[in-house]
């Protein structure tokens, strides 16, 4: 669902922010989306290299076409003399939309060997963690939340989580209740709240300065 969110607000995209005819990349990104969802139908149980490898290249697809945009969308804010305050605050929130959900697909895909790897194999068994969640640390703190922590109920992150921290990210422009760990965490959390920041600060302060 947070996919195909992501590709209908491609879609409803000004044209002029496209790289592609409107849809090729949404017809690429369903085609990738099709074999995900034959070998996994219901739960995230089942992984193989074939299907890591597609689930990555459709975050990447999503995330590049989308930074494109927002690219292509500051570069006619101050290049093409955009007059169309409205259209513009629009694209801006569908980009900023877009980046809040590809960026939690991405932390979701990546973290701790991705979502399979987390509710399959043994914690002892995971790859080092990308983030770290308040759960993995109220072990010492009052009984009703340290039954809820990680050591305590084999608490693990899902999707919802991942885009909570992608939420905040994108607002607060830095990590609020959840750390990057890992230095590819970072940069991505790095890349995140810049282009929100440049969505937010610019390109939506000049559409509303438009209207005005």
């Amino acid at each position: 669902m947070a996919t195909l969110a992501a590709i209908a607000l491609y879609l409803f995209l000004p044209q002029r922010l496209l790289i592609a005819p409107r849809y090729v990349l949404p017809a690429l990104e369903c085609l990738l989306l099709i074999p995900l969802i034959a070998i996994n139908p219901k739960r995230l149980t089942r992984q193989t290299k074939a299907f890591r490898v597609l689930s990555l290249t459709l975050v990447a697809v999503i995330a590049i076409s989308n930074l494109v945009a927002l690219t292509i969308l500051i570069h006619e804010l101050l290049y093409a003399g955009v007059k169309d305050g409205r259209s513009l605050l629009v694209a801006a929130l569908q980009v900023w939309l877009t980046n809040i959900i590809v960026f939690g697909l991405a932390y979701w895909e990546l973290d701790r060997g991705g979502p399979v790897s987390r509710t399959q194999v043994p914690r002892s068994a995971l790859p080092l963690a990308d983030f770290r969640f308040s759960q993995d640390e109220n072990d010492d703190a009052v009984q009703e939340v340290a039954d809820g922590a990680s050591g305590a109920s084999d608490w693990v992150p899902t999707l919802v989580d991942y885009l909570y921290v992608s939420v905040t990210n994108s607002t607060a422009f830095s990590p609020t209740d959840t750390m990057p760990l890992s230095t590819r965490a970072k940069a991505m959390m790095s890349v995140q709240s810049v282009s929100a920041l440049l969505t937010s600060l610019l390109v939506i302060a000049r559409a509303v300065s438009i209207l005005h």
